[in-house]
């Protein structure tokens, strides 16, 4: 997790030995709230893509610096909606978990969480790795979760 990202980041040469399996970067979300660049973000994206690692730009954070220019973000809703609209977050190979129950026998596909999401989780920046809505609040929104 690279949050706040408030610097450029290079983790290649853990990825190239396949030491992380997924990425997150969020820029900063309090008062005095230092930028976050476009180009780092891009930056780290193509590391991961090049290793098939998922990235996921959760947030733009209050300050994000896009073609030279500062934009002031308010509400996490909003910042996490534009790191969507940003497209730079990628899919990489899948995390293989191992769940079990209590006396370590694999759960079945019964046994399984089903996501369920809401209307404003399909422009969410964390959705790809959100398990759905457990009616946390994070979204305000009210929205009645679809299955």
């Amino acid at each position: 997790m690279c949050a706040p990202f408030i610097g450029p980041v290079s983790i290649e040469k853990y990825l190239e030995k396949n030491q992380i399996e997924q990425v997150l970067c969020d820029g900063e979300n309090y008062d005095g709230a230092r930028p976050c660049h476009c180009e780092w973000v891009t930056a780290l994206h193509d590391e991961c893509e090049k290793y098939n690692v998922t990235f996921v730009f959760c947030g733009t954070g209050r300050r994000f610096v896009k073609d030279g220019r500062l934009y002031k973000i308010e509400g996490n809703g909003l910042q996490s909606e534009q790191a969507f609209r940003s497209g730079l977050s990628f899919q990489g190979k899948p995390i293989k978990f191992r769940l079990t129950d209590d006396w370590g026998y694999p759960l079945t596909e019964d046994q399984l969480y089903k996501p369920c999401f809401g209307e404003r989780c399909r422009t969410c920046g964390m959705k790809m790795i959100c398990n759905g809505c457990s009616q946390c609040g994070r979204c305000k929104t009210g929205d009645k979760p679809t299955y």
